[in-house]
């Protein structure tokens, strides 16, 4: 008979063992429902045939592939200090593994509240950051984290989907807010009585015979006025930070590196992996430097592609090294090195002439038997942004010395032609002064790349938020700040892949070096990492160095290929080709010169050029469309008008494309 059976036969057993008999029945339901019995029956025979060593951790790993995927608990949000001494914000990740709540990762990225220096002093400066900062822990430690609990943490675009909305939502009501504050300063204004405008003087006739003698001098153009830069939104750190560390979280819970985790979001599948080649800055004589001379903020090494890591790093030291030598024992120079590094973490120096430091790192290389020009370039970060007096309306190149925008033009063109290693500009000019970049990119030609700094992303835009795109500019330095989500940068880097070039900033996070990562797992040229001094970036060169020798132990690293819109390198080894780039047409005529004769003739058009030099004719924006139809037209016919004639023999005289 059945304990059931029994039970009912025996009405004298106790409530206790009816009690049991009903939790065993659930407990069978339970464990039958669950296949519980099952799955143990195959495990324990599965590893009665495999013999493993340590039994109980074959059980384990067989349960854990069973279990539930780890769930978000909760967020953190945690105060830290930035590279520069200033409060900035840390978000941590924690999770539900096997029914235990378990802290993942954590993540902290570089913030831009968006205020200019000038308009704010220090204190002032410090009472923003951390009005920013407090907001950020705010929204961490509350909203966002009842918003992404229970979410996979592998689920990286659903995530920064959440964290989109939520900071648009954000956006707009501060917009709105700001929108009716004005409404109201507006009222106040127009109740203000204002005087009536005093009378114009009464001009003598000989006041006015002089006015009018002096038409005929030249009067300079009046500078655009700044444009204002739209403050950050407090508290939008919270997002980037929230963001990469999410993704930091599924990378670790898969068991794959960073950056390998990040190449599959963007759906691709990588049998080789490229390293972007470090852009290692050597001096900044800046703004901030003691010299007179402000317009070089940063000097910039571009190594040639094919090279590791390591050598790139222990190369630049070399030139560091030998250049500091020369300053200190050969009065050629005329520097003074400064004790301190600069925020971008390279050496400072103080230069009367923006000859002098170029000068120094040429004679650097020479002594060290360094190819610079061919296999070694140099770029020069301007931030020209920040030197403008606009009292005066020029720029305050060198103290003592002010330049028009023209001015400035003219005096890049010159740089350039004295020195062919320079092969990009940063920020040569204000972003509001659009016809000098447009005659800057004209005189210029292929001979130098002209780049542009777009740190500060407002919502909702992409590379250019407020204006068209720059004439002239080939790319872009991206960086990850404020509310820029790891799914925003793949979308960036996805659509503007040749034109986008990853950068540091000045308030990195100290340990953090998550940002190596992700440039190799977006697939990166290069990598704008700043001077070799400080441990928020020496982190980040090692762990590019790290990443480099694994995927050699690995055999999955693949070798560089130079960007087809950024050329800061030669694409081919010897090659002497001077190309103008392609951006509205993709066809190109390429010609040959001969040097004896100065002649441009018809040679191919599919760019498989094996003549000295060569010249790819192009519609760029910033030449008149009809003229340069006009012109490609008669070369192709083998008619050159004296005009393309002098075109070629301008750009044939400047430095090869294997500068470029």
């Amino acid at each position: 008979m059945s304990y059931k059976g029994l039970i009912r036969c025996n009405s004298r057993v106790s409530k206790e063992e009816r009690d049991f008999y009903e939790m065993k029945n659930k407990a069978a339901e339970f464990y039958h429902g669950n296949g519980v019995q099952e799955k143990i029956e195959r495990v324990l025979s599965d590893m009665f045939y495999d013999k493993p060593e340590d039994v109980y951790g074959y059980l384990a790993n067989y349960f854990t592939q069973l279990s539930a995927p780890p769930r978000i608990s909760r967020l953190k949000g945690s105060e830290v200090y930035d590279a520069r001494g200033q409060l900035s914000i840390q978000a941590e990740v924690f999770c539900i593994i096997r029914n235990e709540e378990k802290w993942v990762s954590s993540a902290a990225i570089a913030s831009d509240c968006g205020f200019p220096e000038e308009a704010r002093g220090p204190s002032a400066g410090r009472e923003d950051k951390a009005d920013h900062v407090m907001t950020a822990l705010r929204w961490i430690n509350e909203p966002l984290s009842n918003m992404l609990k229970g979410l996979n943490p592998c689920d990286q675009a659903g995530v920064d989907d959440i964290l989109s909305n939520f900071f648009m939502a954000r956006y707009l009501e501060e917009k709105e807010a700001r929108s009716k504050e004005k409404e109201v300063n507006d009222s106040h204004s127009e109740l203000e009585v204002e005087p009536p405008p005093p009378l114009p003087p009464a001009h003598s006739k000989e006041k006015k015979a002089s006015d009018k003698g002096k038409k005929g001098n030249s009067v300079e153009k009046p500078v655009p006025p700044r444009t204002p830069k739209e403050p950050a939104l407090p508290g939008s750190m919270a997002v980037g930070s929230v963001s990469l560390a999410v993704a930091k979280t599924g990378a670790q819970l898969q068991g794959v590196p960073l950056y390998k985790y990040i190449a599959t979001l963007k759906n691709q599948v990588q049998r080789e992996f490229r390293v972007p080649v470090p852009l290692v800055t050597l001096l900044s004589c800046g703004k901030t430097s003691p010299g007179k001379l402000n317009l070089l903020e940063e000097i910039i090494l571009i190594p040639k592609a094919g090279q590791r890591v390591r050598q790139i790093t222990a190369m630049a030291l070399q030139i560091q090294k030998e250049m500091t030598r020369i300053m200190t024992t050969t009065s050629k120079a005329g520097a003074v090195q400064a004790a301190a590094a600069s925020a971008t973490g390279a050496p400072v120096a103080a230069y009367e002439r923006p000859e002098q430091p170029l000068d120094a790192i040429a004679d650097a290389c020479r002594n060290l038997g360094l190819p610079l020009g061919t296999e070694l370039h140099l770029a020069v970060n301007c931030a020209a942004d920040e030197l403008m007096d606009y009292s005066k309306g020029k720029y305050d190149v060198v103290t003592g010395s002010l330049k028009s925008p023209d001015e400035l033009v003219d005096m890049y063109q010159a740089l350039v032609s004295k020195y062919p290693a320079v092969v990009a500009l940063i920020d040569p000019l204000r972003k509001e002064d659009v016809d000098q970049w447009e005659r800057l990119s004209s005189v210029l030609g292929a001979s130098c790349c002209l780049l542009s700094d777009i740190s500060f992303k407002p919502p909702g835009h992409g590379l250019q938020p407020h204006a068209p795109p720059l004439s002239g500019v080939k790319g872009y330095i991206l960086k990850q700040t404020n509310e820029t989500s790891l799914s925003d940068l793949i979308r960036i880097t996805t659509d503007h892949q040749d034109a986008v070039i990853l950068g540091t900033t000045c308030s990195e996070p100290c340990h953090d070096d998550a940002l190596s990562d992700l440039a190799v797992g977006l697939g990166m040229s290069y990598f704008k990492l700043g001077g070799l001094s400080g441990g928020e970036r020496l982190t980040k060169y090692n762990r590019l160095i790290s990443i480099e020798e694994e995927l050699a132990q690995q055999g999955i690293l693949g070798s560089f290929q130079t960007s087809r819109s950024i050329r800061l390198a030669g694409e081919t080894e010897g090659a002497s080709c001077m190309r103008w780039e392609v951006e509205k047409l993709q066809r190109c005529f390429v010609y040959q010169h001969t040097e004896t004769d100065n002649t441009a003739s018809h040679s191919c058009v599919n760019g498989a050029c094996q003549s000295v030099y060569c010249l790819s004719i192009n519609v760029s924006p910033s030449d008149k469309p009809e003229q340069m139809a006009k012109e490609g037209t008669e070369l192709v016919t083998g008619s050159v008008s004296a005009k393309g004639k002098d075109r070629v023999r301008q750009h044939l005289r400047r430095t090869p494309a294997s500068t470029l």
